[in-house]
């Protein structure tokens, strides 16, 4: 029987923040810090794998609910703006969930691929100020989710260490990136 207070989602955040914290995640250590037995944790979660499956689904779901509070009521440039600076600070306030993040759903895994589709969806939005034709959206998704992503784990993991303010260069990336996806509309339009 499962001890009682112990639930899978305390479990998640647990494992959660011990990869925040540049911790390993393993089930001895989140067990530690929940002060139970490994095999407590095996009466929740089949291993190692489903830990940092829980890990990924919540990272997903937290950072759609930041994108989502940051653009609403926002489009186009605003709200890509708006999104990759949200994107920045959860990558910031949390590194390891931000690298968990990438995971792919496994096929059939309903909540995994719910999370990763709500998350796409925010993206969506955002992107449909851009007025871009429908066969470019998968590769503007994979753009805009590319240069997010990319900026924030660089950062997370102290990779921008030449003498420029960090702030300014993020302001150029967003901007060009805006650009870029102005200019699609052009090159959709055949100019």
């Amino acid at each position: 029987m499962p001890r009682a207070g112990l639930t899978r989602e305390k479990i998640a955040l647990t494992a959660a923040e011990l990869v925040d914290r540049g911790e390993r995640l393993t089930i001895a250590a989140v067990a530690q810090q929940l002060g139970v037995s490994g095999p407590a944790i095996y009466k929740h979660r089949a291993g190692l794998d489903e830990l940092q499956r829980d890990v990924a689904v919540l990272a997903v779901t937290e950072l759609t609910a930041a994108l989502s509070a940051a653009t609403v009521g926002r489009a186009g440039a605003e709200a890509l703006r708006a999104a990759a600076d949200a994107y920045r600070a959860y990558g910031r306030e949390h590194p390891g969930r931000l690298a968990a993040s990438v995971r792919a759903p496994a096929p059939g895994d309903a909540e995994h691929e719910a999370a990763s589709e709500a998350a796409l969806a925010v993206l969506t939005s955002i992107l449909r100020g851009y007025d871009l034709a429908e066969d470019d959206l998968v590769d503007a998704l994979r753009t805009v989710r590319a240069a997010f992503h990319g900026f924030a784990a660089l950062e997370a993991a102290g990779g921008f260490g030449l003498p420029r303010d960090v702030d300014a260069t993020f302001a150029r990336y967003v901007d060009t990136l805006d650009a870029g996806l102005r200019a699609w509309i052009t090159h959709s339009l055949g100019g």
